[in-house]
């Protein structure tokens, strides 16, 4: 777990966290709370060939004032990187860039999978073009660092 920019300003285990799914259409979004250690996923973000539209990044960061960001980074099965890992870091590496809050890159192995799971035991149908699950995916993502950053 690299973190950009050093430690967040409050104290770890009380720290308000957004987590991002990044992805080339649409980026899931959650927030959640370090010491009640649940998240809720927000509204998905639409992108274009992977590129969010900032301002409305910034009127969520402005909203819920997160200490520190998490974006979810794809990894194989095996544990090597894709091109979408690299496309996630830049993702991160941006945020940092114009946000200056601290990014932490996660594991985010197996949270589409599930994230689908979750959907289709709610009713989703399956078509997950129009409907994804992106913010589900986001708020796994987020639970799943809670977990790993309490161990």
């Amino acid at each position: 777990m690299a973190t950009l920019g050093g430690k967040a300003d409050a104290d770890s285990g009380q720290r308000l966290v957004m987590a991002f799914d990044y992805g080339t259409r649409r980026i899931g979004v959650a927030v959640g709370n370090e010491m009640l250690r649940s998240a809720s996923g927000l509204e998905p973000l639409s992108a274009r060939d992977g590129i969010p539209d900032w301002r409305v990044i910034e009127r969520l960061l402005n909203e819920w004032q997160p200490d520190l960001l998490v974006v979810g980074l794809p990894i194989h099965d095996d544990g090597s990187e894709s091109e979408m890992s690299l496309r996630a870091r830049k993702f991160g590496n941006r945020l940092h860039g114009r946000f200056g809050k601290p990014v932490e890159m996660f594991d985010e192995r197996g949270t589409t999978r599930a994230a689908k799971l979750i959907a289709q035991s709610q009713g989703h149908k399956g078509n997950y073009r129009d409907r994804g699950v992106d913010g589900i995916a986001a708020q796994l993502i987020l639970e799943n660092w809670f977990h790993h950053a309490a161990a």
